[in-house]
């Protein structure tokens, strides 16, 4: 790919929230780098409660750092400027440039504060255009949001400001995605319309050819062509940012429980907290061999689990009345008196402590935890943020911090040390821990190490398997998103709108934007 003084540039819009968006920019940054292109991820506004913390740290979404390494390149604050942090259905934490700037209600930011922050994100994306070759722009939830369009800094705000073609992409799973992509398109102004470049198909399940006369149709309807149609392969939510793609009671994502490497499984049940953050931490669980990961919202769901998860949460003290609601921190408390195995994770460690002092968060003071760790916490305004490591259960093990939660440990053993006897991290009594580090259990040897324990507690002849790699299982993920896009797509189409841009031209659709 020829370079200017300005790298290229594409946004990848969705005719809904997990079209795929997040998913399909993966596979683009992927197929480019494998063309030895120099490619950026890019999201001028995320909301997500999946988050990571770069080396630098800085806090961004998680499906950017996804992207990053996507583009083997380490993830930084320029690639998401802004990131929303729900906290209730009426308001979020704004994290600006990866640092927490406080909370607004979602129409005080619709209201103004999200309009002010367009020169800085499109700052953040000319300093990436300046270094890279192309830049490869997610937006967010659908760009015909005519409500929000006067304050987008993320759709086709963004796109018009920097003169991004658009390429649409829509879900057939979901069923409608030929009035989707229509519909999309007709409910903007003729200037956005303008930058509408064309469409993706993705999830496509069947006989391509029985979808071709809907694609022409579709072209005459908007003078725009499909610019691929990607197949529907099973296990790709990676990363994900709107939610859990799985019931309550299923299976964890849409992996495939593989057969055990010993005669035991490992049964695994992950409390479905509000708020849940950063779910993510058991994907490197899901995909041991034998391991089978649910997420589980009733007390009874506890029994034949051989690990109980309590995971992060941006509302730890919200999670905790829920757990007590629902029986869940009754049968928690049983399964730790009888020496089975719970792990917390960063706001699940909280809420296993015996105390939380919460003025910033919640608000709700000094709460009771569950007792089942000597633990207290204390809430911070600065939020803590870090890439540490360490050593836990003789294994090497990193991960990231992200938590105004700050804890005064009583008691027991260190989760994590640094491998010479001084405390780093979390607490372990009997069979229940906790930490504050997320993405521990993806370092391999550690994890091996702790499913081993959790067999034993539970006499499970369970073995984990002496080669999974988590990191590798990720690359071969990201490689097989750029083989559906150098496989399925019009490669040399995306090429040319990446390096020229939308071209002239495109035919306006009535109504446009009201």
């Amino acid at each position: 790919m020829s370079r200017g003084r300005r790298g290229g540039g594409l946004l990848i819009a969705g005719t809904t929230s997990d079209a795929g968006k997040s998913v399909v920019t993966a596979g683009i940054c992927r197929w480019l780098v494998r063309r030895g292109v120099k490619v950026a991820p890019f999201k001028g506004q995320n909301m997500s409660l999946n988050s990571f913390v770069t080396r630098e740290g800085a806090e961004i979404g998680r499906a950017q750092a996804m992207q990053a390494q996507a583009c083997r390149v380490e993830p930084t604050a320029l690639m998401n400027p802004v990131l929303l942090k729900p906290g209730s259905d009426r308001s979020s934490q704004v994290v600006l440039m990866g640092r927490p700037v406080g909370e607004l209600s979602a129409k005080g930011y619709h209201g103004g504060r999200q309009e002010a922050l367009l020169g800085p994100v499109l700052e953040c994306l000319e300093e990436l255009r300046g270094t890279y070759d192309a830049v490869i722009c997610e937006g967010a939830g659908s760009p015909a949001e005519i409500n929000l369009r006067r304050t987008d800094i993320v759709n086709m705000g963004i796109a018009r400001a920097a003169r991004l073609p658009v390429v649409v992409v829509g879900d057939i799973d979901r069923g409608g995605v030929f009035a989707s992509f229509f519909g999309t398109t007709a409910l903007l102004s003729p200037e956005d319309q303008d930058l509408i470049a064309g469409y993706l198909v993705n999830k496509f399940r069947g006989d391509v050819s029985l979808l071709e006369p809907g694609l022409e149709m579709l072209r005459g309807l908007t003078g725009r062509s499909t610019l691929g149609v990607l197949p529907w392969r099973h296990g790709l939510g990676i990363d994900e940012e709107d939610g859990l793609r799985v019931s309550m009671r299923g299976a964890v994502r849409e992996s495939l429980v593989a057969p055990p490497y010993g005669e035991d499984v490992l049964r695994i049940a992950v409390c479905a907290v509000p708020l849940m953050s950063n779910f993510t931490d058991v994907d490197a669980l899901a995909a041991e061999p034998g391991v089978v990961v649910r997420f589980v919202d009733r007390a009874e769901e506890l029994a034949d689990a051989d690990l109980v998860i309590v995971p992060g949460t941006r509302g730890t003290v919200k999670a905790l009345a829920w757990l007590r609601e629902r029986g869940l921190a009754d049968a928690i408390a049983r399964r730790a008196a009888e020496g089975r195995p719970v792990l917390g994770i960063c706001g699940g460690y909280q809420i296993l402590g015996e105390h939380i002092d919460d003025e910033v968060e919640s608000r709700a003071g000094a709460v009771s935890g569950l007792g089942l760790l000597p633990v207290r916490i204390r809430f911070e305004r600065e939020k803590t943020l870090a890439r540490p490591v360490g050593v836990a259960l003789g294994a090497p093990v990193e991960g990231y911090e992200i938590h105004h939660g700050v804890a005064d440990v009583r008691g027991g053993e260190a989760f994590v040390s640094d491998g010479r006897g001084r405390a780093l991290d979390g607490c372990r009594v009997g069979a229940v821990q906790g930490t504050h580090w997320h993405g521990a259990l993806e370092s391999d040897a550690f994890r091996r190490r702790f499913l081993t324990e959790v067999a034993r507690a539970g006499g499970r002849r369970f073995v984990p398997a002496p080669d999974t790699s988590f990191g590798a299982l990720r690359e071969e993920q990201l490689d097989l998103l750029g083989d559906l896009v150098e496989e399925h797509a019009d490669t040399d189409a995306l090429l040319r709108l990446i390096e020229e841009g939308a071209p002239a031209g495109m035919p306006f659709i009535p109504p446009g934007a009201p």
